[in-house]
């Protein structure tokens, strides 16, 4: 078995082991709203060991290990924060009632093994482009850029959601200023951005250019899955979202049509 196959079978043994550990919690707690929080800082747990699993500690790996750990940490820390404050996520209280399995054997097998799988695959880049990089290139500043972009662009936006929510004037209302003028999820494409700047960092290490399938699954999640038609699906609710959705691009950042 090559280096880089042990790499990730290690890897997978860390990030499943971290998975079982929290469903443990989880039913403890009987709330397992708080894994949202593991999906960024799990990745950050698996870049970590695929710096030290590496060996190698150049210019490369090191502005890969440290832009995934400022996305990482900043995207953790946000979502423990909004499940302190607003309590269980009903979606999963949805899916159970789909699924009609027990808490235990349905959220195993939906939430936390669901998760593992995609959670692995989408970061394959922070994982395999830690091997066989030479320094940093065009692809690497252009990853960075755009990965910095994202993130700032994400953050602020996070930023000026919690915002406008704070203002209780505000509550049942749609946000349609500054970033969300232009995008109706500008920090999921954001969280896009940071992905694909990842990537192309890895591009420059033996196999990154394989990693394709990470950036476009996290994109697919974000677009088409999980992010906007989850969001999208309670926005309807509110009072002006559809005069709302017809001039704002859903994804995307663009002009709003007038």
């Amino acid at each position: 078995m090559s280096a880089i196959a042990l790499h990730l079978a290690l890897n997978a043994a860390i990030s499943a082991a971290c998975f079982l550990l929290l469903w443990l919690a989880g039913l403890r707690l009987k709330d397992v709203s708080f894994i949202d929080s593991w999906w960024g800082l799990g990745i950050g747990v698996i870049a970590l060991a695929s710096y030290h699993e590496a060996g190698a500690h150049g210019a490369h790996n090191k502005l890969l290990l440290g832009l995934t750990e400022a996305w990482a940490i900043r995207l953790g820390l946000y979502l423990i924060w909004r499940w302190q404050k607003n309590g269980p996520d009903p979606r999963y209280t949805r899916l159970l009632a789909r699924v009609k399995m027990s808490f235990a054997l349905g959220t195993l097998l939906y939430v936390f093994a669901l998760q593992f799988v995609l959670q692995f695959v989408v970061s394959l880049p922070v994982q395999i482009g830690q091997w066989g990089a030479d320094g940093i290139g065009p692809a690497g500043i252009a990853g960075a850029v755009l990965a910095v972009f994202g993130l700032a662009f994400e953050s602020v936006a996070d930023w000026q959601l919690v915002r406008f929510k704070s203002v209780l004037a505000n509550r049942g209302r749609v946000l349609d200023r500054e970033l969300w003028r232009y995008s109706r999820h500008p920090n999921h494409f954001g969280d896009a951005c940071v992905w694909w700047g990842l990537y192309l960092i890895a591009t420059e290490s033996a196999w990154g250019l394989w990693t394709l399938p990470a950036p476009v699954a996290m994109t697919y999640l974000l677009a088409r899955w999980s992010g906007v038609p989850t969001v999208e699906s309670r926005m309807r609710r509110h009072p002006g979202h559809a005069d709302y959705a017809a001039r704002t691009p859903a994804f995307v950042p663009w002009f709003p049509k007038s």
